[in-house]
Formats: C-alpha cells, sequence, structure tokens
C-alpha cells in the first residue's frame, strides 16, 4: 500500500486542478469567506458547532502574514455578525514562525485580541515537528494574556506525555489528535497500535487533571474508549467535545451527536486550497487512499 499511495502522489500534479477541486469538494468548504459561513451555518442547524482555518501554507513573507491576519479578522467578523457556534484554529508558521518568532507573536496577538473581544475562542494548531517547541512555548505566552485560547497535543509524538504534564497546571484546554505529518521514530511512534493506546493515555490524564479536550479522532475504536472513560469519570457534557474533520465519516458524526454529545466540525476554507490538499497528501501519502476511493465515488469513513 505504501507504493501505491506514493504513486497517487506523484501522479497528482497531472491530474486537472479543476478535478482536483471537485474531489476536494466534501472536505474543503470553498474559497471565500461566504462559502465557509454557509457550511457552519448548516452545521449549526444539524446541532454541531465548528472552527474555522483560513488556508494558508508555512510563509517566509511578510505580506502573506498580514494578508492571514486580515482574513482572521474578517472570520471574526462575520462570526459574530453572523451569530455562528464558532470559533476559530490557526497555525503559527502560516503568521511569521519561520520568520522572527517576536513578529510572529505579535501577529497572533492582534488576532487574539479581536477574537477576545468578540469572545471567539482561539485554537492554535500544531504543526510539524521541528516547531513544536517553538508553538508551544509562543502559546503559553500568549495564553497567560488571553486565556480563552487552546492548543493542539499530538499522540504519535514521543514528547506528549510530558508535554501535557506541563500544561495541566492550568487546566489548558487542548485538542488531541494522532497527528499526521511524516516524522522519524526518533520523535514518533510508527506502531499504529501504541499510537491508539497512547491516545487513551493522554485523554484519561488530560480529562483527569480537568483540562477541557477537543477529543479529535474519527476511529471508531478511540470514540468508544472515550465515550468509556466520559462514562467511569462520570463527566458532565461541559468538560470536553468531539471533534472531527469536515466530510469525513459524517455518519459516525451523526451517532455522537444523537447521543447527546457536543461535536466540532474542522472547516478550512480559502483561495489557497489546492496547496493545502498537495501539501496533504505529501506529507501523509496514507490518505491517498481518499482521493482513490473520491475518484471513485466510493463515500468516505
Amino acid at each position: 500500500m505504501n507504493l501505491f499511495n506514493h504513486l497517487i502522489v506523484a501522479f497528482l500534479p497531472l491530474v486537472p486542478k479543476p478535478i482536483v477541486r471537485w474531489i476536494s469538494r466534501p472536505y474543503v468548504a470553498g474559497v471565500e469567506l461566504a462559502d465557509a459561513v454557509r457550511t457552519v451555518r448548516q452545521l449549526n442547524r444539524q446541532g454541531m458547532c465548528a472552527t474555522l482555518d483560513v488556508l494558508g501554507e508555512s510563509t517566509q513573507d511578510p505580506a502573506l502574514c498580514e494578508e492571514a491576519i486580515a482574513d482572521y479578522h474578517r472570520v471574526l467578523e462575520a462570526i459574530e455578525q453572523e451569530k455562528l457556534d464558532c470559533n476559530i484554529s490557526l497555525k503559527l508558521t502560516q503568521l511569521g514562525l519561520l520568520i522572527d518568532r517576536e513578529q510572529c507573536r505579535q501577529n497572533v496577538r492582534r488576532i487574539m485580541q479581536k477574537a477576545a473581544a468578540s469572545g471567539v475562542f482561539v485554537r492554535v494548531d500544531m504543526e510539524d515537528a521541528g516547531v513544536t517547541s517553538a508553538t508551544l512555548e509562543l502559546f503559553q505566552q500568549l495564553h497567560a494574556e488571553f486565556p480563552n485560547s487552546g492548543i493542539v497535543l499530538q499522540a504519535y509524538l514521543r514528547r506528549t506525555l510530558a508535554d501535557l504534564k506541563n500544561l495541566t497546571a492550568q487546566k489548558t484546554n487542548f485538542r488531541l489528535c494522532k497527528g499526521i505529518y511524516i516524522e522519524s521514530r526518533r520523535v514518533a511512534f510508527k506502531n499504529p497500535q501504541i499510537v491508539n493506546e497512547n491516545y487513551a493515555l493522554l485523554l484519561e490524564h488530560g480529562l483527569q487533571a480537568g483540562c477541557y479536550v477537543g477529543i479529535a479522532t474519527h476511529d471508531e475504536k478511540l470514540v468508544w474508549q472515550a465515550l468509556r472513560l466520559i462514562d467511569a469519570l462520570a463527566l458532565p457534557h461541559d468538560r470536553y467535545e468531539f471533534q472531527m474533520l469536515l466530510g469525513v465519516d459524517e455518519e459516525l458524526r451523526d451517532l455522537i451527536v444523537q447521543a447527546g454529545h457536543k461535536l466540532r466540525v474542522y472547516v478550512p476554507f480559502g483561495k489557497r486550497w489546492y496547496a493545502y490538499c498537495t501539501r496533504r497528501l505529501k506529507e501523509n501519502p496514507q490518505i491517498a487512499i481518499y482521493v482513490l476511493k473520491a475518484l471513485l465515488g466510493i463515500k468516505t469513513k
């Protein structure tokens, strides 16, 4: 399967852009903010909340950082005006982390200031392992000033339990995901069973410490483990939420909502959708199977 996945990745640049756009429709809300607002409004009607992500690449161009800040300001205005049940997610490399760390902090601060004025929660996404330490350090600096914010932790990284223990004293709000970036064995677990067991361990540690956890997974085994843990700890519904990507396993998504649990859908949008889709494939060729299923008209779960 690895060879097959890599062949799909190699073939992708030959696929006409309109076809890639068609394939990505279930997973990317659209190009314009209006597309994203329409998607979030529909999710809200279905009893789900959302987080909006303005698609953008890691950049070393200050002008693109300014563009991203302006885009997020418009998103925050739309959330407030449309009264959407929605927060925002952002990536630090899109906001200058690889240019100048202090300038990146100021850029993120500008977004968090506006979000705080609107009462909107801000999630700082985690990226590849090369920027994990810098992301955590910058987040903790900003979280001291803007407590209505949270971070993402990746279960496949060997360091994550130690990182979580450093965050639990403040009862930090965090999203827990498996992690998708290709990393070396030195920094990440490679065995899927170990990743799942570490996910369950981290989830238990976070919930027992009193953290609000975004349980981000499409793996029904992990959903079951989370539900078992929630029941064992007798947790009220306001102590956690489930999170899923737009367009992925909507049946499982509906089952979680129908059972009375809060669920947030990650909604990416923006004009850089093509770069986002191709980059995600290159970072994680395993998702190439989703591309093939989309081409064949097979519903992805």
